[in-house]
């Protein structure tokens, strides 16, 4: 369980993985002093079995709309060279909103006939 103080306080607004204001951040600062805890909650922990499967608690899967046989994509955040963050979003979201952001960009790049 992190304490409080390895919490970050602020959220990364540039590539460098710092905020934008080393003090603290004011209403001009993009982060807006937002953690990047901001929305997050524990909703259950679960353990992992000798298969390293686990099981979603029916609270969960119900609360996130997940359904029998739907395809979930693990998505994964590294600090520095070390995994810090674990996440679960159903693929089919996944895969438009890569169609969303790529989609234009591949249409606009292929040569047309």
């Amino acid at each position: 369980m992190l304490g409080e103080d390895a919490m970050p306080k602020k959220r990364a607004s540039g590539a460098s993985g710092e905020c934008c204001d080393s003090q603290c951040c004011g209403p001009s600062c993009s982060c807006r002093g937002a953690t990047a805890f901001d929305g997050c909650r524990v909703e259950a922990v679960v353990s992992v079995d000798a298969r390293g499967q686990m099981v979603l608690p029916k609270e969960v899967r119900e609360k996130a709309g997940i359904r029998p046989e739907q395809k979930l994509a693990v998505v994964t955040w590294m600090r520095g060279k070390e995994l810090c963050c674990l996440t679960l979003q159903r693929a089919d979201d996944l895969a438009e909103m890569v169609r969303r952001t790529y989609g234009p960009l591949l249409s606009s790049a292929m040569p047309t006939e």
